[in-house]
């Protein structure tokens, strides 16, 4: 079995933790975080380090590769590339729940998360870094792309298109042949009958826009990863 890391020791990467002790392909050695004190046990594993000890982690674990457990997808991405900056070759690895049904021809990319009791249609497309949460469905031919999430309990009709880190919340419902641009969040227990532009929050039952909003800004209630967004870095994610 292949040594992984889980980035974040959060609730959300104890989830990640509980799919990937499932797999017969990884094996979770530890988290990385840089605001648990390193040596502190999460579920029965050490947390390793900070991202900045990832090198010296990498070599001393004989670690294959490992995923972003973040829920928030701003903060998941800013970890991401802080990650490829410090290690250029690190392998992103797929974590997927035993439960969850993918139909014929779904492609994932890396680094995405597919939790208990998910459903994905034929032909459907998830992109690197995504989160598609529990119980959460796509209808056939639908798109999410990077860095976007899929919140418990979302239902999605055919052909949904999901741009680069855009969020639908819990319980959620989308009707078929929806676009959702990128970064903009619907919120919880909304119904979306039409397309939603990019940059912006939305909800309701039907979904109407309520306000624009940036990239970075939270979305998720109470939200500890947003710890992650005060990283040293000397670039604009």
């Amino acid at each position: 079995m292949k040594n992984v890391l889980i980035f974040g020791a959060s609730g959300h990467g104890s989830v990640v933790l509980d799919i990937l002790e499932r797999s017969e392909e990884f094996q979770p050695v530890g988290f990385v975080d840089s605001f648990i004190k390193k040596g502190t046990k999460k579920n029965g594993y050490p947390v390793l380090g900070s991202e900045f000890d990832l090198l010296h982690i990498l070599e001393k674990h004989g670690v294959y590769g490992g995923i972003v457990a973040v829920g928030d997808n701003w903060v998941r991405r800013r970890l991401v590339h802080l990650i490829q900056r410090l290690a250029p070759n690190f392998i992103f690895v797929n974590a997927v729940h035993p439960s969850a049904i993918l139909g014929k021809n779904v492609r994932l990319g890396s680094g995405t998360a597919i939790m208990p009791g998910v459903i994905v249609n034929a032909n459907s497309r998830i992109g690197n870094h995504c989160i598609v949460n529990t119980r959460a469905s796509m209808g056939h031919d639908g798109v999410l792309s990077d860095f976007s999430s899929l919140a418990p309990g979302v239902g999605c009709g055919g052909n949904l298109r999901l741009g680069t880190g855009a969020a639908i919340s819990l319980g959620s419902l989308v009707i078929e042949n929806i676009g959702i641009g990128s970064w903009s969040v619907v919120g919880a227990g909304s119904l979306v009958l039409d397309e939603i532009p990019e940059s912006v929050v939305a909800y309701g039952s039907p979904a109407r826009i309520i306000r624009n909003r940036k990239a970075g800004e939270p979305y998720l209630g109470v939200n500890q990863d947003r710890k992650t967004l005060q990283l040293p870095l000397n670039y604009t994610a």
